[in-house]
This record gives C-alpha cells, sequence and structure tokens, in this order.
C-alpha cells in the first residue's frame, strides 16, 4: 500500500463512488474505449470488493465519463448493457451497485463531465442521504480525484497498470489522501478504518 499526502480518515464512509474502467474492469489502450460486452473484462477481486463494502452497509455509486457515446463509438444503451452485466455479476456474490451515473458528452459540452461534479449532484439528487463528508471517490486518473475533492469526498487513487494509466497518475497519487494497488485493496483500506473484519468478507 502506498500513502499519500493527506492520510484520511474513513471510519465514517457510508457511502463510496468508484470510476468504471481501469477500476472496476481493464481499461483499453489511450485513445480506445469499452463500447461493448466483448470489452468488459472484470479486473481481478473488483466484484468481491463490491459485495464487501455492500456486506458492510456502505451505499455503492458508480461514476463513468463515457466519451465515446459523444463521439460515436458507442451508444446509450451499449453502456447500459455493461452496467447490466457488472449488476449481475455483482449480485451473484452477494453484492450491490446501487447507481450507476455516466457521462456521455464530449469535453466542455456538460457539467457532469468529471473533474466537473454533476454526476455527484445526480446520485444526492436519487440519495439525499448522501453526504461527501461521510463518502469516498476511488478512481485511477486525475480527473477522478480532481472530482472527488470538488464535491468534497475523501479520494483514494487506484495505480492500476502502467500500461493503461493516463497522463497526470503521478499527480493524482500525490492529490489523493491514499494511493492503492487494486479496487480491492481500496476496499481493505475502508473497511480497516471502519473496524471490519479484513481477513474474511462478510457476505
Amino acid at each position: 500500500m502506498h500513502g499519500g499526502s493527506n492520510r484520511a480518515d474513513f471510519s465514517r464512509i457510508d457511502t463510496v463512488f468508484l470510476d468504471r474502467d481501469g477500476v472496476i474492469n481493464e481499461k483499453m489502450p489511450e485513445g480506445k474505449y469499452v463500447g461493448s460486452l466483448g470489452d468488459f473484462k472484470i479486473l481481478p477481486g473488483a466484484v468481491e470488493a463490491i459485495a464487501r463494502l455492500h456486506g458492510a452497509g456502505i451505499r455503492v455509486i458508480v461514476v463513468s465519463n463515457q466519451r465515446g457515446v459523444a463521439l460515436g463509438y458507442y451508444s446509450d444503451a451499449d453502456v447500459m448493457a455493461i452496467h447490466d452485466e457488472l449488476r449481475t455479476k455483482v449480485q451473484r456474490v452477494g453484492g450491490q451497485i446501487d447507481g450507476f451515473y455516466f457521462c456521455p458528452h464530449d469535453k466542455n459540452e456538460c457539467d457532469c463531465r468529471k473533474p466537473k461534479v454533476g454526476m455527484f449532484e445526480q446520485a444526492k439528487r436519487e440519495f439525499p442521504a448522501i453526504s461527501a463528508e461521510r463518502s469516498v471517490m476511488i478512481g485511477d486518473s486525475l480527473s477522478d480525484m480532481e472530482f472527488g475533492a470538488a464535491a468534497g469526498m475523501a479520494t483514494i487513487f487506484v495505480r492500476g497498470s502502467q500500461h493503461t494509466q493516463k497522463p497526470g497518475a503521478d499527480r493524482a497519487a500525490t492529490a489523493a489522501q491514499r494511493s492503492c494497488d487494486s479496487l480491492a485493496e481500496a476496499v481493505e483500506v475502508v473497511l480497516a478504518d471502519r473496524g471490519a473484519v479484513s481477513t474474511e468478507s462478510s457476505v
């Protein structure tokens, strides 16, 4: 595990916001997009990690920039099909994803493309109990960390594969409260701070 510049206390976390590509599933090389079920390959331990959050009573929200829709590479329906598949796989191991939000717009076209906080605001409208002070953003890019900070959340950077890291990864790691190698490790950090049993899944 790698410490960030500002160690955070995750003991009060009740909502986890997750980026998708590069955190839950394999990211495509820069300039390519996960636009179909054939491209959607879940990372080892990711589904089980989400189930552990649910088992600990933590709300799970997926927030994802999907610029490929604006570029015409795939459709809203393709994104939702991927999310349905992910939801099903998580449910099979006893977990739950409470909400999916994605931005289908190109750069500078909206207020929902991370690092802007539109998707956080959408989630808060649907789940009024969400509080930024009790939430953490787990992502693999600088825009994820900026999104979390702008919304007032704690942040955890997932390093992932060096082959698919976006430019700015070093800055993202510095900006985050914690840096981890995977979603599973990030979830372990959150649950350990909450006093959850860290050696075995509760689901």
